[in-house]
């Protein structure tokens, strides 16, 4: 059994749902999604199934990477929430295997490590992560962020949800519309799917990879000039905006908040 620092242990489990954390069931058009909590520390496990019960989620945990796989595939949940140091099978190799099949292809994963180096939240982006937490963290960031991942993810967006924006770059997903400081711009249906993933991840950087599977769902091995060549007409179309739409060498892209 591996030691963890204390710093890993600094968790409240004093959190207060607001009315809004309460019925989140009506954000996600859903009752009570169902979160898998792959997680071997038991205080740990414990404080954020709490604080996830709370807000209206039903939690499943699961002590051991391989005993999760095997439930996950047999009752795919709502979301995933994972730690990357497990037994039995460690969240990378878990992370690989469910991307890997056309079943749980798709479901949403946030990963919890120790580990918050920019090397390794890419390692884990890269695989297929939506999102990334570096311990200590609070409860309630753990919750904000798997409602936020699950509006992204379609989880019942609402009309605001369905309206984003970075500067002077507004887009609106509903009316199929992108504007540049109040003026519209033409944009190709790959164009649009491209700029509204950047929003809704602005300040995060994304893999080429990342980007062909979410964009294009194309598979990993594809040759990763495709993102390019259209990352460079965006940033055309962009104008003025431009600038905000980043490249990070040898990683990927990021849009500037």
């Amino acid at each position: 059994m591996r030691r963890r620092g204390r710093g890993e242990r600094r968790f409240s489990a004093e959190f207060s749902a607001s009315a809004a954390d309460r019925t989140c069931y009506i954000v996600f058009g859903m009752a009570n999604p169902r979160v898998a909590l792959v997680e071997d520390e038991p205080d740990i496990a414990e404080v954020l199934r709490f604080n996830l019960e709370k807000s209206g989620f039903a939690v499943e945990v699961h002590r051991r990477g391989d005993e999760a796989l095997e439930a996950i595939r047999k009752h795919p949940p709502a979301l995933v929430v994972m730690d990357l140091m497990l037994p039995g099978m460690d969240g990378l190799e878990l992370t690989r295997v469910l991307k890997r099949d056309p079943g749980t292809a798709r479901l949403p994963l946030v990963m919890l490590t120790a580990k918050g180096e920019e090397v390794d939240r890419i390692v884990g982006l890269e695989l297929g992560a939506d999102d990334y937490i570096a311990k200590p963290f609070s409860p309630r960031e753990v919750v904000l962020r798997v409602k936020a991942v699950l509006r992204r993810r379609g989880g019942g967006a609402t009309a605001t949800d369905a309206r984003l924006e970075a500067g002077g770059i507004r887009l609106d997903a509903e009316a199929h519309r992108a504007e540049i400081r109040g003026k519209e711009i033409q944009l190709t249906a790959t164009e649009f799917r491209l700029l509204k993933i950047l929003l809704e991840r602005q300040g995060r950087v994304q893999t080429r990879s990342r980007l062909l599977a979410d964009v294009w769902g194309y598979a990993e091995d594809v040759d990763s000039r495709t993102v390019d060549t259209h990352v460079r007409r965006l940033r055309r179309k962009l104008g003025s905006e431009a600038d905000r739409l980043e490249t990070v060498i040898g990683v990927g892209y990021r849009l500037k908040p």
